[in-house]
């Protein structure tokens, strides 16, 4: 527990803080999960979107002045933070406003994650912020941002990046930074083909989490730099990051429990098999993502649907989930459920089996079905006696089946509109 100073001072930090959460992305590696959203509106965790964690970690940490930039299909996102975002209070200077891209500078749209906050540096300026903290939409974790502000001032950075550790073999997804003893980055790979561990830790690698902390006269100078130089890709990772280095001061932050210093919980759920672990997490015993902290809640619109009901008990026919997390709405009408997510407003009917899957909102399932290690898409109804998951190849000829075996499932499928795979 922070000594009342340190929590004083941290709070004030905050207070004087603004977010940019990036949410423009389309997130093409979830693959059919986002072809009618993006991927910050994606649902997670049987009741909310994944952007509800960026928001819930800024309201939760005190920082009440935040901006939502966003691109790709995003109605369904903006519609979910108008719905559930809209409590803040206006006349005391909070808000969370919703900055559709707009073509400001030219006749472009965002060309990459530095051109998009450049061209909002006037929305952001008019606020006056004293600190930024930049934020990417699309991971899930809890995170109180406070002491991260408070490192960035410690420390003198021109640029505080927000670090996890992950195994080399997953690092190729991300930026790689190499540190001094002191934090101080000295190296930054962008999506290496070779990823390099860490100084006595073989095997694992630091990556950035997409977090940065920036003082807005510093970024301004660095996004117009940026914007004028050509063949730039326009972005953090690939351009910003690598040239700072070389001319100011840039440091990671590790993102891990201050007290134990154990790495803390966060995940990219930016593949197919990454999202369907993270959820599938969520239905163990003791999870590491602790959703019931009322310490720390992760907020989110909410619509108003009656409780979970389990109806029928014969044998063959009883409504039964065991090792499961069944949201609101949800009617498990003589069927059974093992070691699996259904998100609200899921119907299964009777004698049908699902077995380690993620069912998103709304969906319906006939009776005789048999759905095994599958992602079951928003608004989805199966037919009865359909059975998903226990034949790879027959799966693959009407669905998308990862690398790890999972069988995406959606509307858009089903009625054989779409086409399973993608080039």
């Amino acid at each position: 527990m922070k000594p009342p100073l340190v929590h004083r001072v941290v709070s004030q930090l905050t207070r004087r803080t603004m977010a940019v959460i990036m949410a423009g992305g389309r997130g093409q590696r979830l693959m059919h999960l986002t072809d009618h959203r993006a991927k910050p509106a994606t649902p997670f965790g049987g009741k909310y979107r994944i952007i509800d964690f960026s928001l819930s970690n800024c309201v939760n940490s005190g920082i009440r002045q935040i901006l939502v930039l966003t691109q790709y299909k995003a109605q369904s996102l903006i519609q979910h933070i108008g719905r559930g975002w809209g409590y803040l209070h206006g006349e005391l200077g909070e808000f969370i406003d919703i900055v559709p891209a707009q073509q400001q500078l030219g006749d472009s749209w965002y060309r990459g994650t530095a051109d998009a906050v450049y061209q909002n540096l006037e929305i952001i300026e008019q606020h006056r912020p004293e600190t930024l903290l930049i934020l990417a939409g699309d991971h899930v974790y809890k995170m109180d941002y406070g002491p991260m502000i408070a490192f960035h001032k410690e420390s003198g950075a021109d640029l505080t990046i927000g670090g996890v550790q992950v195994p080399v073999t997953e690092a190729h997804e991300f930026g790689v930074m190499s540190v001094e003893p002191d934090h101080r980055v000295v190296a930054f790979d962008e999506k290496p083909a070779h990823p390099r561990s860490m100084p006595g830790r073989e095997g694992i690698a630091l990556v950035s989490m997409g977090i940065y902390v920036v003082e807005p006269a510093f970024l301004r100078e660095r996004l117009e730099r940026d914007a004028e130089r050509p063949g730039s890709h326009h972005d953090f990772g690939r351009d910003v990051i690598p040239e700072a280095i070389s001319t100011a001061r840039v440091f990671a932050y590790p993102f891990q429990d201050i007290e134990t210093k154990a790495q803390a919980y966060w995940r990219d759920v930016g593949t197919v098999d990454a999202y369907y672990r993270a959820n599938m997490e969520l239905v163990d015993v003791d999870p590491e993502l602790n959703l019931y902290d009322e310490a720390w809640p992760i907020w989110t619109y909410q619509e108003q649907v009656p409780s979970a009901k389990f109806v029928f008990d014969e044998e063959g026919r009883r409504g039964a989930a065991i090792n499961s997390i069944v949201s609101g709405g949800c009617i498990v009408s003589g069927a059974t459920v093992r070691n699996s997510l259904l998100s609200f407003n899921v119907r299964v009917a009777e004698r049908s089996l699902i077995m380690r899957s993620v069912v998103l909102p709304n969906v319906a399932i006939g009776r005789d079905c048999h759905i095994e290690q599958a992602i079951i898409d928003e608004g989805t109804v199966i037919p009865d006696g359909v059975v998903i998951g226990r034949d790879r190849e027959a799966d693959a000829r009407r669905f998308y089946v990862s690398e790890g075996g999972v069988v995406l499932v959606t509307k858009d499928m089903l009625r054989g509109q779409r086409p399973a795979a993608r080039a």
